[in-house]
């Protein structure tokens, strides 16, 4: 995809996949420029917010989190995922003083142009109505300057509630935020000032109808289960960096080709640092798993493989540990995950085969190419006319996806 001005085409109606070429102004229009998102976290002093950071971004090990202090006002950080996005992370000091100020003096500093707000409950606070009454008071502040921003709720640290209750205990807490999201968007409707009746065009001289109070300030609320020792924390992370992504609907469709062109069951695209799950692709074989948290502990075991690499060379936990890593279990599956792009490890689940396994291998590293935006925003540099070689033929004659690929010859 940076090198030339083409995609990979989606299945066509025969099962295969074939190339669609686009002009300059389709690839510009896919390729975008670099995005930059405000991300608040908040939450109750201790309630998780640095420890759950730290090890997302900053690959810390659960029990490393001990060491961490209070944060103190405001953290702020730029933290780059892939090429294309950068999160702006505001870790918000979770003291009442702090709160206070936060609601009052900087008020429009802090809550406007938020894209994402991530508020943390401590599932074993002893002060619940007070947690949630300053939550009603932080979600009036952001509809009021940030109506488009996307919240998520975290109620943290599950793993210190019973397993038997920990359902009952998570969706009774849920049912109370989302009750008071409501009111808070209600206190902010009523703060609204109301539109004056306009003057009629014609000589009618009905007055305009007041407008009903709606849900267009509901803000888009999604809430997680979350502990640091389980891989919880990772889909909780990856579902508030999946709809932040941009191109993502450019990712899932070459994505789609590749799994469709090497009959994988299943691929999952890794961010490089973070491990967290960028985007995913399913057959209808690999639907059938039973496992639905399988994507959150494939990241938690290639976070802590990457640990273990860096226990035993001595290299720093940011670096690039690994490049590849197999597993084979006989006649059941074969697996894969390896070094893909700039910013990112791709991981494929297929069925067991030494040829089938070795000759998705081959495509994978031959598709890198068409995944280079990954790795920042791209301009296409040349003509319309310069399409890859292959690409308009496998439109024209039905060339097989893994053929384009990997450059086989058709049989």
């Amino acid at each position: 995809m940076a090198d030339f001005e083409t995609t990979m085409g989606a299945p066509s109606a025969g099962g295969q996949v074939v190339g669609d070429w686009t002009g300059p102004a389709a690839a510009h229009a896919q390729l975008k420029k670099v995005k930059k998102q405000k991300v608040l976290l908040m939450g109750k002093s201790g309630s998780g917010k640095s420890s759950m950071r730290s090890i997302i971004f900053s690959n810390y090990l659960a029990r490393d989190t001990r060491r961490l202090g209070a944060t103190i006002d405001i953290d702020l950080s730029h933290v780059k995922f892939l090429g294309n996005l950068t999160l702006n992370l505001w870790d918000c000091g979770g003291q009442e003083a702090f709160m206070e100020n936060y609601l009052s003096q900087q008020r429009a500093h802090v809550f406007s142009n938020v894209g994402v707000l991530i508020y943390v409950f401590d599932i074993e606070s002893r002060d619940v109505e007070r947690d949630l009454a300053t939550y009603v008071n932080i979600i009036s502040a952001l509809v009021q300057y940030s109506r488009e921003a996307k919240v998520f709720v975290l109620i943290h640290k599950m793993d210190l509630v019973q397993p038997m209750t920990r359902e009952d205990v998570f969706d009774h807490r849920a049912a109370l935020v989302r009750r008071k999201t409501a009111e808070a968007v209600a206190i902010v409707q009523k703060q609204k000032p109301e539109q004056p009746p306009q003057a009629s065009l014609t000589t009618t001289t009905t007055p305009t109808p007041t407008p009903v109070a709606n849900n267009d300030l509901s803000p888009n609320l999604q809430l997680f289960a979350t502990s640091i020792w389980d891989q919880s924390l990772y889909k909780a992370w990856a579902s508030i960096i999946h709809d932040l992504v941009p191109n993502l609907s450019l990712i899932e469709t070459q994505l789609a080709s590749l799994g469709l062109a090497i009959d994988a069951d299943e691929i999952l695209l890794f961010e490089r640092t973070s491990f967290l799950v960028v985007s995913r692709w399913t057959s209808a074989e690999g639907e059938r798993n039973p496992y639905g948290d399988r994507f959150e502990r494939m990241s938690n075991i290639l976070k802590s493989w990457k640990h273990t690499c860096s226990k035993y060379t001595g290299t720093p936990r940011n670096a690039e540990q690994f490049s590849d890593f197999e597993y084979k279990m006989g006649a059941t599956f074969s697996m894969f995950a390896t070094k893909f792009t700039t910013n990112t490890y791709i991981l494929v689940c297929m069925p067991p085969g030494e040829a089938r396994f070795n000759s998705a291998k081959l495509n994978v590293a031959a598709a890198r190419s068409w995944f280079k935006f990954l790795d920042g925003p791209v301009v296409p540099a040349q003509p319309a006319a310069a399409a890859v070689p292959g690409a308009a033929a496998g439109a024209g004659s039905g060339l097989g996806a893994s053929q384009m690929l990997a450059g086989m010859p058709a049989s």
